[in-house]
């Protein structure tokens, strides 16, 4: 899929994990994570979710164990897994992420990434939707303690993630900007859980 182009909902298509980067248990002991197993150069293409796309109101039929895996792609759109879960789904939320989304369905580095270093990317640059709200754990200095369906409007969320967001996303930051709507405050909240851990 070229990263100009919208998902399609008629066809699945495979999902592409790096050869660099494995699925492995989280330190923490949360749940799975995707990991460097190879030094990961800024800019190189770690991932391609794949899947189905489906709408808002389908998505609120899944249970809440397959809807956490879903990646929203557009304004009522969200890219899910099949029948199983994909190594792609396993990448985790980080409010400081080291990789962001490129196009629809596509993540690379953003800086340099190290052997065993967990591979992260912040979920507001995707989700806009409430059913995919939740507590972040990620427990660094920049961390929003909730991750909500309006993180993408805050500014703090905008500038670290800047060149990284969901087309969509990027054509709703840029009206903002054109009409002069400001993003909120950092918000203040109990750190629990990343939204792919298994507890």
């Amino acid at each position: 899929m070229s990263d100009n182009s919208k998902p399609q909902n008629e066809d699945p298509y495979p999902s592409y994990l790096s050869p660099k980067l494995a699925v492995s248990p989280c330190r923490d002991g949360k749940g799975l994570g995707v990991f460097a197993a190879e030094p990961i150069a800024k800019g190189e293409l770690l991932a391609i979710w794949g899947g189905r796309v489906i709408d808002g109101s389908n998505l609120a039929k899944l249970p809440s164990m397959e809807r956490r895996y879903a990646l929203q792609v557009g304004d009522d759109q969200f890219l899910t897994s099949l029948d199983h879960v994909d190594p792609p789904d396993y990448i985790n939320h980080c409010c400081q992420p080291n990789s962001g989304v490129h196009g629809e369905d596509r993540l690379v580095a953003m800086r340099k990434i190290a052997v065993g270093e967990e591979v992260l990317f912040d979920y507001a640059t995707t989700d806009s939707c409430s059913l995919l709200e939740f507590e972040c754990g990620c427990r660094k200095r920049t961390c929003r303690g909730q991750v909500s369906s309006t993180d993408w409007m805050r500014s703090d969320v905008q500038a670290r993630n800047r060149g990284h967001f969901s087309p969509y996303l990027q054509r709703r930051i840029d009206v903002q900007k054109r009409t002069g709507a400001r993003g909120g405050a950092a918000p203040e909240g109990a750190r629990v859980a990343l939204r792919q851990s298994d507890s």
